[in-house]
Parts: C-alpha cells; sequence; structure tokens
C-alpha cells in the first residue's frame, strides 16, 4: 500500500516520512533512510533525524550519523527529539568502542530536570550503561537507581541494578 502512495505522490514529504519510518519499524534500513532523506528534503522535520541517524547507525554509516547529529543539534528541537538523536549519537560511538566519547556525548543529560520525563529515563538508561560497559559500577548503580526511583518498571533496570549488586 505505501509503495502504491510513494508512486501517486512522490513529492509529498508526510508519504515518504511515513514510508520511512514504516520501513524503519520493519528494520530496513536502507529503504527507510532513503525515504526520510526525500521527506527531509521536501521538508525538514527535525523530529525524524534521530530515526535517520539511527537508520545510518544500524548501516554502520558513521560520518552520515555524525552529519546528522550535528543537523538536528543545530535545528533546536524538542527536548524529547533531541535526547533521541543523543542517545543514537552516543550509541554510534559505543558501537565503534569509544565508550568515553559516549559517556561525553550523554554528558548534557546528567543535568537534573526539575520534571523528570521518558526521555530523561531513556537516557539515564545509557548513562547507566554506558558506565557499567566503563567500568563505573557506582556511577551505573546510580543512573539504573535514578530510573528506578521514578519507574521502577522502566526496561530491565530492576536486573540491571540486582547485577550490580543492588
Amino acid at each position: 500500500m505505501s509503495a502504491a502512495v510513494i508512486k501517486e505522490a512522490p513529492d509529498i514529504a508526510a508519504a515518504q516520512q511515513i514510508l520511512g519510518l514504516a520501513n524503519y519499524r520493519l528494520g530496513y534500513w536502507k529503504p527507510a533512510a532513503t525515504a526520510l532523506e526525500r521527506a527531509n528534503e521536501l521538508h525538514l522535520d527535525p523530529a525524524t533525524l534521530p530515526v535517520l541517524a539511527d537508520c545510518y547507525r544500524a548501516l554502520r554509516r558513521w560520518s552520515a550519523v555524525e552529519r546528522t547529529w550535528l543537523e538536528l543539534r543545530s535545528a533546536s528541537p524538542a527536548h524529547d527529539v533531541l535526547a533521541e538523536g543523543r542517545i543514537v549519537a552516543a550509541g554510534a560511538q559505543a558501537d565503534r568502542g569509544d565508550l568515553r566519547g559516549a559517556l561525553t556525548t550523554m554528558e548534557p543529560a546528567t543535568k537534573r530536570p526539575k520534571t523528570v520525563r521518558d526521555h530523561h529515563l531513556r537516557q539515564w538508561y545509557v548513562l547507566g550503561d554506558l558506565s557499567d560497559r566503563v567500568g563505573d559500577p557506582i556511577a551505573a548503580r546510580r543512573w539504573f537507581s535514578q530510573i528506578a526511583d521514578h519507574d521502577p518498571a522502566f526496561a530491565d533496570v530492576d536486573a540491571r541494578l540486582r547485577s550490580l549488586g543492588r
């Protein structure tokens, strides 16, 4: 169905975006990236940039991840969109073995927000995971505990805390 829509309306950003997001959900990284690139050429939507960057990450197109992360940051998107982009950028660094660089990318997420939202929990999870991976169990426990204090059922935070001795 989506291919038919694209065939009929190839220059409609929303159609390309839907096709890209559908392909992303299915794990079809290359067609997802192609459609999201086209959607952003037609009408830039910063909310799709983290998804596009994650497609590039899956395709191991590291320079494209970095370029998209820079584009996202310069667009000054909503906090939750910026958080998703930060998570993808840090994940790409970690994928390449640069765990310290990934922690540096995540540094802005270490500031305590006035109101904790879901994107804060996701960023703290990444901070906890990266801290654990670099051999800093104290920091990892702190991040996972902070998540558990706000949402004890978040992902596998309970198991992560147990594995760290809490």
